[in-house]
């Protein structure tokens, strides 16, 4: 019996002790879990530049946010940048095989990438897409998956038209007496047209009897051609031009060297880039309408790690989320007379509070437009 008794409490020794231990156990277990729970996956982005980079503008903004992006957040995220070329038969086999590749986030940009998103995102709806400088068609398919981020071009090109204007009236060494300025545009479509329309309307506010020389390099990446066609409006009499094309309008810049006139840059700061390995060049780059990809890329992310990025929707960015704007460097307080600064800085301020509104060639019909080119034609 006494041995029977001596077994049992050995027998509820051990269960008791083997409770306690499994309970142990299971602490160290749900600890270890916790933490490795706890421990943030890098968010994956990757940017398809359907071009290449060393535009000095618009590609190069892009590549730029994306710098942001890894500052901002550093090994939270992790980042790259594929160059697809200017061969457009490149762009949606590398967007296919992106989207098959485990990136969170994937990022393009440009009109030319948005049917070729429009037919791949929905193949993927795990997949988490932006688009910038244009938009999807949200009607054509689920694409609950793509957020899209428009920019007001035309509201930082009416602050670029109405300095040109300024300057054209002004006594600036260069100017030519000539109420004449120039635009050089990529491509005669919608998002070029809304650059120009803004720019027209800028310079008619400073100046009713303002001409504005028009060309349409028909790419983004023939400088040359660019070149060409600037020289042509510098020639006429136009005392400062305006580029927006991207790698091509780099051929603005080289004319304005050539001919000693004034250039407006376009989406990064265009005479910062050029300060050091051409300061010539550079000091008649009197401003930049920036296009703030990079900016408008770095809030994107921002929204979307706080879970308030709309996606399966279109926005669009101007001088009040400082997605566009002029660029205030030292070379645009060296260049442009103080009152003629403050001046553009009043226009801003009231188009940000409504007092003036911008027009938009997006919307706008092709005789409406041909109205607005003609009414400024040298």
């Amino acid at each position: 019996m006494r041995k029977i008794i001596v077994f049992a409490v050995i027998l509820s020794l051990m269960f008791i002790f083997g409770l306690t231990g499994c309970g142990k156990n299971s602490e160290v277990s749900k600890e270890q879990t916790t933490v490795a729970d706890s421990k943030e996956k890098p968010l994956k982005i990757v940017l398809l530049i359907n071009g290449t980079l060393g535009d000095k503008s618009f590609f190069d903004s892009a590549n730029h946010g994306m710098e942001l992006i890894k500052k901002e957040y550093g090994d939270k995220v992790i980042t790259k940048v594929i160059e697809m070329s200017y061969d457009n038969s490149k762009w949606e086999p590398t967007l296919q095989d992106v989207s098959e590749q485990d990136w969170d986030i994937i990022i393009v940009g440009t009109w030319q990438m948005a049917e070729y998103l429009q037919k791949l995102a929905p193949q993927y709806p795990e997949k988490k897409y932006i688009i910038f400088d244009t938009s999807v068609d949200y009607s054509k398919g689920n694409l609950s998956n793509v957020y899209s981020i428009l920019y007001k071009q035309n509201e930082g090109s009416f602050l670029a038209g109405a300095l040109a204007a300024k300057i054209a009236n002004s006594n600036m060494p260069l100017v030519t007496g000539k109420k004449l300025i120039g635009f050089l545009g990529g491509m005669d479509i919608p998002v070029i047209n809304d650059f120009l329309v803004g720019y027209i309307q800028g310079a008619q506010y400073v100046d009713k009897d303002i001409k504005v020389a028009i060309s349409y390099i028909g790419d983004f990446s023939d400088s040359a051609k660019g070149k060409e066609l600037a020289l042509a409006q510098y020639q006429q009499g136009a005392t400062i031009g305006f580029n927006v094309a991207g790698q091509a309008g780099l051929g603005q810049l080289d004319a304005a060297k050539e001919m000693k006139r004034y250039a407006i840059g376009v989406d990064s700061d265009q005479a910062l880039l050029f300060a050091e390995s051409d300061p010539e060049k550079a000091n008649l780059i009197v401003t930049s309408m920036l296009k703030r990809v990079d900016n408008s890329l770095l809030r994107a992310i921002k929204l979307y790690k706080e879970g308030n990025l709309k996606f399966g929707e279109a926005e669009a960015l101007g001088l009040k989320e400082e997605a566009v704007g002029l660029a205030d460097n030292e070379y645009y307080r060296k260049l442009v007379p103080e009152d003629i600064r403050q001046f553009i800085e009043d226009l801003k301020t009231k188009i940000i509070n409504g007092e003036i509104k911008v027009d938009s060639a997006f919307g706008m019909d092709t005789n409406k437009l041909n109205e607005i080119r003609n009414a400024v034609k040298p």
